[in-house]
């Protein structure tokens, strides 16, 4: 990949460095009561970099962060970037077993974490499926894990560990140059980010981007849907994933708007933020916006100030898109469409499409990216037909982590990445994904897909959401079971959904089965995990 003349930072330090010095005194994040100003967080990333170059971290090493949304989680990242470190996020979620997977299988040197987040120890989760405390190593079972820093503690950080304060202390006596040295050694083609793919489907991959990509896209992206330096930006998507780091934390910087982190999903928090801080941008999954307006408490004069939502990562109604303008009321409503193996970012809906194109589309090819649906035999599909969702360009993963045959299975001979989504493409462009390619189950010979089945369902009038997988039957082959909340006031019998769904569609995709639940399981996207409702059925439970 060549560097871009128009490329206007090289890389994500250098972009951070130069906004923080441009400017100055403005907010740049504000996170409970604390108040950080672009000097401020210029300076703490400074501090951040020092302290990892005193731990050893060099240039190409890999660098976990498991903590949740808070502003010093900006200046680790940008920090151990400008060392010439590697991100590594890690999910908060995570158990000691899931984190200690990624942490062994990336190498990671160095790990940045907190404790007492949801009342969870990380490193004791570490330990304890990692076999313990090592002589040398915060963790003995993870040889190549060489520090360990609690960014925040109740009490104080276990043994073994480095409290944020006293790491950024000793990065104090550091040489300064040495940090100078190493951003200008840092190249637009350096590997900035090694993101884990969801495991929705299997083991979790690394997947390797350059600061160049995330730069490009994420410059796309901001420009498209118009956030400006005057946006407060209200962060729910996580940060350990693509829409809260690039589409977040990146954005961000690149626009100059202010970002208001929240740790927890929690819709009286979000209603008093926007209140307080007059936040005006609010991206995130569609299940952001259905709980906020099938909540309760939910106030449409305590989110006045929204402006902007950006959503995708699942299928949407379009009433979703008119009651986001209508109940909610933003101005603009925007969707896209990406994955982790193209840098987060493929299409996108313009702000003045439709609400039908925005609901049920995710736009066009982002400038400079190639988007096609192909057939199984890899020819472009005719517009309106079914096929693989492709993607080539600046913004396709250099490949997995030391993986180079699940590299060559995802990117083709001509640098296509073979989705494993299922699309149709209109006469404009317009992609609109339907299913996953290994969600489609075949019933009675015919093809399903629980993405279609899904959209049909929430026409239902009790029902919020829902999550439809194929299951085998003797008969049929496979059929469709349906797993739904209901709209909060509202009671649901499966047997009336069952006879409603064979009323409004084909008996082929008409789900057998409905199972009533409080909640789905979503990962950190806004994908519902759909081999945890398999496992559940299973198991013979819902």
């Amino acid at each position: 990949m060549s560097e871009r003349a128009d490329l206007r930072w090289g890389t994500i330090p250098a972009l951070a460095f130069e906004v923080a010095g441009r400017l100055g005194d403005r907010e740049a994040i504000v996170d409970g009561d604390e108040r950080i100003t672009w000097t401020e967080l210029g300076t703490a990333c400074r501090r951040s970099a020092q302290g990892f170059v005193a731990a050893g971290v060099q240039p190409g090493d890999r660098v976990a962060i498991w903590v949740p949304n808070c502003w010093e989680w900006v200046a680790a990242v940008i920090g151990l970037q400008a060392a010439g470190g590697v991100l590594v996020p890690l999910n908060t979620r995570y158990k000691g077993t899931e984190a200690a997977w990624i942490l062994e299988r990336s190498r990671a040197v160095a790990l940045v974490t907190v404790n007492g987040f949801l009342g969870n120890d990380y490193v004791a989760m570490l330990r304890e499926a990692s076999g313990g405390e090592g002589d040398a190593r915060p963790v003995a079972g993870l040889p190549d894990l060489r520090t360990a820093v609690v960014l925040r503690s109740e009490g104080e950080p276990p043994p073994g560990t480095v409290g944020w304060d006293a790491f950024l202390a000793v990065g104090d006596e550091g040489d300064p140059a040495e940090v100078d040295r190493r951003l200008a050694d840092l190249e637009p083609g350096d590997v900035s980010d090694m993101l884990f793919t969801s495991g929705t489907t299997g083991k979790p991959k690394g997947v390797l981007c350059t600061h160049e990509q995330v730069l490009r896209t994420v410059q796309a992206w901001a420009d498209t849907v118009g956030l400006r330096a005057d946006d407060r930006y209200l962060a729910v998507n996580p940060f350990f994933h693509s829409f809260g780091y690039k589409a977040g934390i990146v954005a961000c910087l690149i626009s100059g708007a202010t970002l208001v982190p929240l740790a927890v999903f929690d819709v009286p928090a979000i209603m008093a933020l926007a209140a307080k801080e007059h936040v005006t941008a609010l991206p995130g999954p569609p299940t952001v916006y259905q709980t906020m307006m099938n909540h309760p408490d939910f106030r449409r004069s305590e989110v006045a100030s929204l402006r902007l939502a950006v959503t995708g990562a699942a299928a949407i109604p379009v009433e979703l898109i008119h009651r986001m303008r209508d109940t909610i009321g933003f101005d603009t409503v925007v969707t896209a469409y990406g994955l982790t193996e193209a840098c987060g970012f493929a299409t996108i809906c313009q702000p003045d499409d439709p609400a039908e194109i925005i609901a049920t589309t995710s736009g066009r090819a982002m400038p400079g990216i190639e988007v096609l649906v192909v057939d199984d035999a890899g020819a472009e599909a005719p517009r309106g037909e079914a096929g693989e969702v492709v993607v080539r360009g600046y913004n396709v993963m250099l490949g997995y982590f030391e993986d180079p045959e699940q590299t060559e299975e995802a990117i083709d001979a001509d640098g296509w990445l073979h989705t494993g989504d299922i699309g149709v493409m209109d006469d404009a462009g317009n992609l609109r994904i339907t299913d996953r390619k290994k969600d489609m189950f075949i019933s009675g010979g015919f093809n399903a897909y629980p993405a279609e089945i899904e959209n049909l369902l929430l026409a239902h009038p009790d029902l919020a959401q829902v999550a439809v997988v194929g299951v085998p039957d003797e008969r049929m082959g496979e059929v469709g079971v349906a797993f739904v909340v209901p709209t909060t006031g509202h009671t649901v019998d499966s047997d009336e959904v069952k006879a409603w769904a064979r009323a409004q569609m084909a008996n082929f995709k008409a789900p057998t089965a409905v199972h009533v639940v409080d909640a789905l399981p979503f990962n950190a996207g806004g994908k519902v995990l759909k081999y945890e409702l398999r496992e559940r059925l299973a198991e013979g439970t819902d």
